[in-house]
């Protein structure tokens, strides 16, 4: 029979659909053209997860902050794909912590050394993204369609869901940009593509002999900047004049009002990828590929907290901009432990987290207050939480002889931390001013009830208290 008069049964798709006869009889691929093509794009996408994490800890605009928590963590999901898929094809060890050509590494340096705000986001959403993308739609269309059926689905995995990446990026760029500092980028943004030329585009499809391109920005090496930043709508950022753990615990206030501390402690939680972001940037070499990995998800997860919290402002009607969200913890953690220092004060709170007065607790309470958004977002957040507390007993603890001594390192990290109460009061950067009547005032009106006396005149701060209620000395 000749290949054109091949017929499957009554005219059903072939070869489980995944391509049609013609197409599979075509042996123009071989499995060095996949491996070839996949570890370019893990070396890309693992330096932009690399790029993408350092840069949450300063930058000051807090939709960048969570979207580089959301993409950093979304490249790591791809690295990690790769990753698996190049260990099925007869590859150990794997070599994929080689740099596949030296004008990528170019690239990336230059990208994540890039000036300013807007740099970055050209860099990556109007470069390099775009190029993971093309090397992605290449893939899945020149792999062999049934021989290399788990490649083309990772290649087709990895553009879906990236494509959503590059539109938000290029989104952002269009509202912070203008004409005269587009002007002023391009010869940087050009020299950007040439980097890709030199390296016979992305995945190294090209024959090429240009030289390597210079190196501009990268001439002077990226340094990670570990003080968190936040921008002009985070007013008040070192005030620590409420203490929201007090209240939440507190038996005679109600479910209702501790929604609205809830809220608070969930937005708050920006402080978390802050610091989380300096432990992955200082252990890059010392953890393996899945500590990242998880890691980042994690990171990702106290992202998402923070927006949940700021949702819960937004539909109750109240302005969050006119809350201090501090930064103190981040800031404290960040300038005085190191990063195994960081990890155990991490670990020491998740796992305070999950007895019954944790996060099981706070669930109850969003529940019982008739707050069903409230309720939704406490749901997912205690449900996250086991998922963290389960991360660190795989990654923190075994460094310890037992669960106790790991905890017992955690919290004497964190009994080492300066809170500095006292002396950003001093030094004038704020008079920890409890704002708390005023929002609480403002959150009865809209729910139509008179304030309860004994919640409107709380005013216990992190003074003397940890946000486990320890006590500082």
């Amino acid at each position: 029979m000749k290949r054109n008069d091949y017929e499957s049964y009554r005219g059903i798709p072939p070869l489980a659909g995944l391509c049609s006869m013609a197409r599979a009889v075509d042996a123009a691929w071989d499995l060095d053209q996949s491996l070839q093509r996949l570890k370019r794009l893990h070396y890309v996408l693992k330096r932009l997860h690399e790029t993408l994490t350092a840069k949450i800890t300063a930058e000051p605009i807090y939709e960048l902050k969570t979207a580089f928590s959301h993409h950093a963590y979304l490249c790591a999901e791809q690295v990690s794909l790769i990753r698996r898929r190049v260990a099925e094809m007869r590859e150990p060890p794997l070599g994929l912590e080689v740099v596949p050509a030296p004008a990528l590494e170019r690239l990336m340096d230059e990208v994540i050394a890039a000036p300013t705000t807007p740099d970055l986001l050209a860099g990556m959403y109007d470069v390099v993204l775009p190029a993971v993308l093309q090397a992605c739609d290449r893939l899945a269309t020149d792999a062999h369609p049934l021989a290399d059926a788990p490649t083309v689905r990772v290649a087709k995995l990895i553009a879906f869901e990236l494509k959503d990446v590059v539109a938000f990026g290029v989104e952002a760029l269009a509202c912070l940009d203008d004409d005269a500092s587009r002007d002023e980028r391009e010869p940087w943004t050009d020299h950007l593509k040439l980097c890709l030329r030199a390296a016979g585009q992305l995945d190294g499809i090209e024959a090429t002999d240009a030289p390597l391109p210079d190196a501009w920005h990268s001439a002077q090496p990226y340094q990670y900047d570990k003080e968190p930043r936040r921008d002009e709508r985070f007013r008040d950022p070192y005030n620590a004049g409420v203490n929201p753990e007090v209240f939440l615990y507190d038996e005679q206030f109600s479910a209702q009002d501790k929604t609205l501390m809830m809220y608070y402690k969930r937005l708050r939680e920006i402080d978390v990828p802050e610091m989380m972001a300096s432990i992955l940037v200082e252990l890059r070499d010392d953890e393996p590929w899945d500590f990242h990995m998880e890691m980042s998800r994690q990171l990702w997860d106290e992202a998402r907290h923070a927006m949940m919290g700021e949702v819960g402002f937004v539909a109750l009607g109240i302005d969050w901009r006119t809350i201090p969200i501090n930064f103190t913890w981040s800031r404290n953690l960040n300038l005085q432990l190191d990063a195994r220092q960081r990890h155990g004060v991490l670990f020491f709170i998740e796992q305070n987290l999950m007895p019954r007065n944790g996060k099981r607790y706070e669930w109850e309470v969003a529940r019982e207050s008739g707050d069903p958004l409230s309720a939704l977002f406490q749901d997912f957040d205690w449900a996250d939480e086991v998922l963290h507390a389960q991360i660190g007993r795989r990654w923190y603890v075994p460094r310890y002889q037992t669960l106790n001594e790991a905890l017992d390192y955690g919290d004497d990290c964190w009994s080492k931390v300066l809170s500095h109460w006292k002396t950003y009061r001093d030094q004038g950067l704020t008079q920890h001013r409890n704002w708390w009547p005023e929002i609480y005032a403002q959150a009865c009106e809209i729910w139509g009830k008179d304030p309860d006396p004994r919640a409107l005149v709380f005013n216990a701060t992190y003074e003397d208290t940890r946000a486990d209620l320890a006590k500082l000395e």
